[in-house]
């Protein structure tokens, strides 16, 4: 992938939660997990799992990115600090985490515009179903897996996933 390349999720520009660009292309070569999360959700224990594989594959090129969104019933509702603080003392996050955005409808960001058209195992495509649904970029900068919100982030098919992106 080239920086160039317009349709890489990789080449939108998205903020970080505190301000300032997250400047996605710094992830070119890395495997990305991109998920919408949510920190009053059923699923928000998610982030634990999310955290471990941080933890495990961040020294291999592989990070999480977390995105808030407050689209699901109101379940991301605080401000940036309030997110911030609530990820690093309740779960201990340490993989980055982009400003709040609409993954779906009129006001969808342009990163979710270039994730939503990748189908998953089950054949979704389209808009997200809820919060901590996950979408797998390669090392190319395209999307390879689309992950189920349900899908735990340690499962065997998300697992293996990453590996076949660290190990190509």
């Amino acid at each position: 992938m080239t920086l160039s390349d317009s349709t890489s999720p990789l080449a939108v520009d998205i903020d970080t939660l505190q301000g300032g660009s997250a400047d996605l292309s710094q992830y070119t070569g890395q495997a990305v997990l991109v998920v919408n999360v949510a920190s009053k959700c059923g699923l928000t224990p998610q982030y634990n799992g999310l955290e471990k594989l941080q933890e495990r594959y961040a020294e291999r090129g592989f990070t999480v990115l977390g995105v808030p969104c407050n689209q699901f019933l109101g379940q991301e509702p605080g401000s940036a600090e309030e997110i911030a603080e609530f990820c690093s003392a309740t779960y201990g996050v340490t993989f980055p985490l982009t400003e709040k955005v609409e993954v779906n409808g009129e006001g969808r960001h342009a990163l979710y515009e270039r994730l939503v058209g990748f189908a998953d195992a089950e054949g979704h495509t389209g808009d997200i179903r809820w919060n901590f649904e996950k979408f797998l970029i390669g090392r190319d900068g395209t999307v390879v897996a689309r992950f189920s919100p349900q899908t735990e982030p340690e499962s065997d098919e998300l697992v293996a996933a990453v590996e076949a992106q660290l190990a190509g």
